[in-house]
């Protein structure tokens, strides 16, 4: 067998659409006819037709129409992506479309056309491979959901977020809304209105998940809007690595993704959150994610922002309990036509707390990346810790970058560091690499994959591969 050289391998990586998800393959969509379907704009029929189908308890019917008037009441954002954000036409989005209502627990009794698309994004095959459970939702509703046997002797629960509240109302009622209460901002008021979908977890004291569970979120219809609620409790002492990962076809009108994410680690619990988006460019993804740390907790988010139109999204950890730790990973790339507004929030709440923000953005042609962060340390504590670290990379002169970091530390008994970077991909350095025989597009990909190697290692395999694939993708553009 003869060896592979260097450049023979980046082409195979490039080229190969087996060795990673490539950006455009969620970028496929099939005809579908919905039994469920509230029609478009926002309104209180709306509201009371997703909670007439999902047969909701009238607590719940209430807490939506509250959530509604809160929405309805609040301004968009003036201090963000104003611009882009008044663009979106609420009256047009579709927030309800389903096939049905209950997930089917093995792939064959999937629907044919359901199964069809999660096959083709290789949904099954991650799953055999390294998952102790997976849930993929298809628009509004979760059309797959299954959870290793082994892990549910555990007593380990993932359910879909409307199986939480029927199934589990004591554990979910509990933490539902109090980690990122309805008036948090506009856009968690929208979801909290609307929600359906998304993951419920609970992990029982001292139980540690050894593989990753994975929520697979998918839109498949235009004009519409995904609006998942999510909702993870580690108790004392035990451990999860939650996956996600998200993909739309684009289309030519405004796809909406407005999700809430509420961790909660009790003591000593650690949970680890993982998301890799590759959204087209017509998906506005307006995200709230929160965690709330215990004593001794740990709550670790590891974010990487590929696609969509405009992403306004900034994990936060409140470290509620003593010696608590909050770390935000994130990795963002703009490319032409697109702003990713990223960033995170760590809010000191106890002694001797720990936070940790480590952002790298790529900017590429016209595209915008601005880091957007919140750290606070109030004056009574003593003994907390932060490092800031934002470095952005610029590909061409018409490409940008921002960075608004907001470190507000009362008081002279804590440890706080900020560091900043922005830098140009060097044209030496690509000049050096087409001697050595890459093309522009291969050595650009080396540079910009060099840049966020470090935090890459951090994914797991199988997410690290897809990362650098995407990249690989995007680069391959972003030349000539």
């Amino acid at each position: 067998m003869s060896e592979i050289t260097d450049t023979e391998q980046l082409e195979t990586t490039a080229e190969n659409p087996v060795i990673g998800i490539d950006q455009l393959a969620g970028d496929f969509k099939y005809d579908m006819t919905y039994d469920f379907d509230a029609g478009t704009g926002l309104s209180e029929r709306t509201v009371d037709y997703i909670s007439a189908v999902k047969k909701e308890a009238p607590w719940i019917r209430e807490f939506r129409q509250n959530a509604l008037k809160t929405f309805l009441s609040k301004p968009l954002p003036t201090h963000w992506a104003s611009k882009d954000l008044e663009t979106i036409d609420f009256s047009k989005i579709r927030y309800y479309l389903s096939q049905g209502l209950k997930p089917k627990r093995t792939w064959d009794e999937v629907p044919a056309d359901i199964k069809r698309t999660f096959e083709r994004l290789g949904i099954p095959e991650q799953e055999r491979k390294y998952l102790a459970g997976v849930e993929a939702q298809f628009d509004s509703e979760a059309a797959y959901s299954n959870i290793k046997e082994a892990v549910s002797k555990q007593g380990v629960i993932f359910v879909n977020s409307t199986e939480g509240l029927r199934a589990h109302p004591e554990i979910f009622r509990r933490f539902f809304g109090k980690v990122i209460p309805t008036g948090d901002n506009k856009f968690s008021a929208l979801n909290s209105a609307v929600f359906s979908g998304g993951s419920f977890i609970y992990v029982p004291p001292g139980v540690k998940v050894s593989h990753p569970l994975q929520a697979y979120f998918r839109i498949n219809a235009e004009n519409f809007g995904q609006f998942e609620r999510t909702l993870i409790i580690c108790d004392e002492g035990s451990e999860l690595t939650y996956m996600e990962g998200c993909t739309a076809p684009k289309f030519s009108t405004a796809t909406l993704h407005s999700a809430v994410v509420e961790l909660v680690a009790l003591k000593g619990a650690k949970i680890q959150y993982i998301t890799v988006q590759n959204w087209s460019s017509n998906v506005f993804n307006l995200v709230t994610k929160r965690g709330l740390a215990h004593e001794e907790a740990q709550i670790k988010w590891i974010d990487c922002n590929i696609g969509s139109r405009l992403t306004m999204k900034y994990p936060g950890v409140v470290l509620k309990g003593r010696k608590a730790r909050g770390e935000v990973i994130s990795i963002a790339l703009a490319n032409d036509g697109q702003h990713q507004d990223t960033g995170a929030k760590m809010i000191h709440a106890a002694d001797e707390t720990t936070s940790t923000v480590v952002s790298k953005s790529i900017s590429v042609g016209q595209g915008r990346a601005t880091y957007r962060g919140i750290v606070h340390i109030p004056r009574q504590l003593k003994g907390c810790k932060n490092n800031t670290e934002c470095d952005a990379l610029l590909i061409n002169t018409n490409s940008r970058t921002d960075t608004y970091p907001a470190i507000t530390v009362r008081g002279d008994r804590h440890a706080v560091q900020h560091e900043a970077s922005v830098s140009r991909v060097s044209a030496e350095q690509i000049f050096y690499m087409q001697q050595r025989g890459l093309t522009e597009g291969q050595a650009m990909s080396l540079s910009v994959n060099g840049f966020v190697n470090e935090l890459a290692r951090q994914f797991p395999m199988e997410y690290s591969v897809e990362l650098k694939r995407l990249i690989d993708l995007e680069m391959e553009g972003s030349v000539g």
